[in-house]
């Protein structure tokens, strides 16, 4: 069962998306500061920036998923990561794709350390009032005002 997620699947008029059981992103907090990968230009949507996450497999939650996906991209300690809350930011859409971004804040409150691996260019802590200051992946752009209100919620 490990590792049975990758596939794309169908969403609204065709449009092709990642993950034959849905996806999750990690939203990784450190203050004001979040976690943003800039995706590769050989990956879908490549040349954007966007949380780092990817497909969920059949056996995970949603949170297992986005925690396991930034371990891959980011090399992130998860040990130093506490998860606390998640919500579906895409979807479900008929053939019952979704993308749940997952809240997390770092256990010290600052950025912790990062190492990029091949899907992304740049790893950066970027302020959440600069956020739209970046050529954002559009999943994640059309996602950006729930997501920053979820934040503000739970601050």
């Amino acid at each position: 069962m490990e590792g049975d997620g990758n596939g794309w699947m169908t969403g609204p008029n065709g449009q092709k998306m990642w993950g034959r059981f849905g996806a999750a992103g990690l939203f990784l907090q450190a203050g004001e500061r979040v976690l943003l990968q800039h995706r590769a230009m050989w990956t879908a949507q490549g040349g954007t920036w966007a949380l780092p996450g990817g497909a969920r497999d059949s056996h995970e939650s949603p949170a297992e998923a986005a925690l396991r996906e930034a371990v891959e991209e980011c090399a992130i300690d998860p040990a130093l990561v506490r998860v606390n809350g998640e919500a579906v930011t895409a979807g479900p859409f008929d053939s019952g794709w979704s993308y749940t971004t997952v809240f997390a804040a770092t256990t010290t409150g600052e950025p912790i350390d990062t190492v990029a691996n091949e899907e992304s260019d740049e790893l950066r802590w970027v302020e959440i009032s600069a956020l739209r200051e970046l050529p954002l992946h559009p999943g994640f752009e059309a996602s950006l005002d729930t997501v920053v209100r979820h934040t503000e919620r739970h601050d």
